[in-house]
């Protein structure tokens, strides 16, 4: 197996990306290339002591930066990291991509270089969530999409529950769809008319449909897989990372008050540290592009040498489980189901015509 390494992408490009990539090379047999400016990936690599036939160079001229127009960027620069990488994975050269730069770009760079999964419309960014006490759950999409139909929100359910089950062993993933109430006839035009496509999907057991989902219920568990539109679930992830670092911040004030209470810190250290990483969702691996034809992962932006290694090592299910593959393969059913709920509501339509 041959992953690509964006190596120019992220705050702590090349230096965390390079040593996670050093990391993961030692924990498993499959050959990284770093993609980017050799010199600088080169001079990082000199730093430590791997197996040179694991952890090789791509060479690379430009960089894509997180202040550039993503679309312009990935058509204009055609000798990126980014670009490059993704075209070695298009091209057969190469297993799997992943980058913590550009997100907006490397999502245009998955439509544009490498291209959709025939029959989805929109791909999505899946993303790791924190349950308390439980461990996690898969949000999307996560920011890709702000303007959503309701037939792509089933592809994200599905796509979801593949990634779930596949990747990170949950074996019937519940499917949640994200709304201001559990009735089924609550929300905007689009989730009334997405809730019975994810329902008839649940009835087919394509999917594990448990129906609405209210925010304040979200981080408790109630879905593993938590579908809504991409403003709503780049709000909630922003939201709960805003949320965990507010209350870690009041914690270690009211800790720092008096002798008493910096005591009780020094005993609680290990458990305060346990409770921050279970709040960070980019603890747990990158972020999957699902709906695109080979496997592309988001690492976030920020991201440390350790995460980055997490990264790499996380995501190989996505190409040993052949997930684009299964995704691929059973598209043909949920277009289905949305042509059979189309047929309903024509029909309901001349009912309330002909009565009228």
């Amino acid at each position: 197996m041959r992953i690509i390494l964006d190596g120019m992408g992220g705050d702590n490009a090349p230096a965390d990306i390079v040593e996670g990539a050093v990391l993961a090379s030692k924990e498993m047999e499959h050959e990284i290339v770093i993609a980017g400016d050799e010199a600088l990936i080169s001079a990082e690599l000199s730093k430590y002591k791997y197996d040179k036939s694991k952890v090789t160079i791509l060479a690379t001229t430009e960089v894509i930066t997180t202040a550039e127009s993503p679309t312009k960027a990935i058509r204009t620069k055609k000798d990126s990291s980014m670009v490059r990488g993704m075209q070695e994975v298009k091209d057969g050269n190469a297993d799997m991509f992943l980058s913590a730069g550009n997100s907006g770009a490397l999502l245009a760079g998955g439509i544009f270089v490498i291209g959709r999964i025939k029959g989805i419309d929109r791909p999505a960014l899946g993303s790791t969530y924190p349950i308390l006490g439980s461990g996690i759950a898969l949000l999307v999409d996560a920011g890709a999409n702000a303007d959503v139909k309701p037939g792509n929100l089933l592809e994200f359910a599905y796509m979801g529950s593949i990634y779930m089950k596949e990747v990170l062993g949950v074996k019937n993933p519940r499917v949640g769809l994200v709304n201001l109430g559990t009735e089924p006839g609550k929300g905007t035009k689009i989730l009334k008319d997405a809730y019975p496509l994810l329902e008839n999907s649940g009835q087919k057991k394509l999917i594990n449909f448990v129906g609405n989902v209210e925010g304040r219920d979200v981080p408790f568990g109630e879905a593993d897989v938590i579908v809504c539109d991409g403003l709503v679930g780049n709000v909630i992830l922003k939201l709960t990372e805003g949320l965990a670092l507010s209350i870690l911040s009041l914690l270690k004030q009211k800790f720092m008050t008096n002798v008493k209470t910096k005591l009780a810190a020094v005993m609680l250290g290990k458990q305060m540290g346990e409770m921050k990483k279970e709040f960070d969702y980019s603890e747990y691996g990158g972020a999957p592009i699902l709906g695109i034809k080979k496997p592309i992962i988001k690492v976030h932006g920020s991201a440390t040498a350790n995460m980055v290694k997490s990264g790499i090592i996380s995501a190989l299910p996505y190409i040993e489980k052949d997930v684009v593959g299964t995704i691929t393969e059973h598209v043909k059913e949920l277009k289905a189901i949305e042509e059979e709920q189309k047929e309903e509501q024509t029909e309901e339509q001349n009912k309330e015509e002909i009565s009228s």
